[in-house]
């Protein structure tokens, strides 16, 4: 399981996205969100896709541990494309299942659709594979700092934030062991009927929710006794520093959002 799930997991590395401020990588994140909507056709998805490998290229990262991240949102992907293929009634008629449609406007809003959450779940997971907990933290406080003078508890959130994503690998370990230790009294995960399959998972949860609590409660007692009282007054050792590789980030963001304005249909 833990080889599956790439969230909240970094990969240290030297590659020129690992040198990237964290700031940096937020922003492009982002943006990228936003601009991916510009791609309506498919010469735009295709300058979407060049961009899309090229960072992961770029990265250096085992192009077999992303796919391994990707398999268990292959299945949204697919039914995202069969719901579009088969709803969508646009354009000539393609051929005809039985009391099934499929029309050209259908296989060519479900192919675009899939492309663009597969853009989407790659370029912000090698947001997390490429940045620590820790830079992350640091980005989005520096990034929400203007939001103190409206009363934003920006320190807090992002450290919510930094706890949430340092602790999803280590609750799938967990979950791992729970679900070998169940296996190993007869449980089934796997295999039978789907409502033996659910029942099985209530044994799951109930440990799995009481060492989440108690992970928390260990948390929050730790900090206690380090002296925290809130982001009130605190400095941090970490001092960001924006280069000119980040520019270029940006730059390069700035050609790729023009390319896709202009090669919109």
């Amino acid at each position: 399981m833990m080889q599956n799930i790439i969230i909240g997991q970094y990969v240290p590395g030297q590659s020129f996205i690992h040198k990237l401020d964290p700031r940096a990588k937020l922003l492009t994140a982002f943006l990228f969100v936003i601009i991916v909507f510009l791609a309506n056709n498919w010469l735009t998805y295709a300058l979407l896709g060049a961009f899309t490998l090229i960072a992961v290229f770029v990265s250096r990262l085992p192009l077999r541990y992303i796919y391994n991240g990707l398999k268990p949102i292959l299945l949204v992907i697919i039914l995202t494309f069969l719901l579009h293929v088969f709803l969508t009634k646009e354009g000539p008629l393609l051929f005809n299942l039985g009391f099934l449609e499929v029309y050209e406007g259908g296989v060519k809003q479900g192919v675009f659709i899939s492309l663009r959450l597969l853009f989407l779940i790659m370029i912000t997971s090698l947001l997390t594979l490429t940045t620590t907990p820790i830079d992350i933290t640091v980005g989005i406080e520096t990034l929400l700092g203007p939001m103190k003078k409206i009363g934003l508890p920006v320190h807090e959130f992002a450290l919510m934030m930094s706890i949430a994503l340092r602790f999803i690998p280590t609750l799938l370990e967990e979950t791992e062991k729970i679900m070998k230790a169940q296996s190993a009294r007869g449980a089934q995960f796997s295999t039978g009927p789907i409502k033996e399959r659910l029942k099985s998972i209530v044994p799951l949860l109930v440990p799995l929710f009481v060492s989440a609590f108690k992970r928390a409660e260990d948390l929050a007692m730790a900090m206690e006794a380090r002296g925290y009282r809130g982001g009130e007054g605190r400095t941090s050792i970490r001092l960001l520093k924006w280069s000119g590789k980040d520019t270029t980030l940006f730059i390069i963001l700035l050609i790729l959002s023009i390319g896709l304005l202009l090669l919109r249909s």
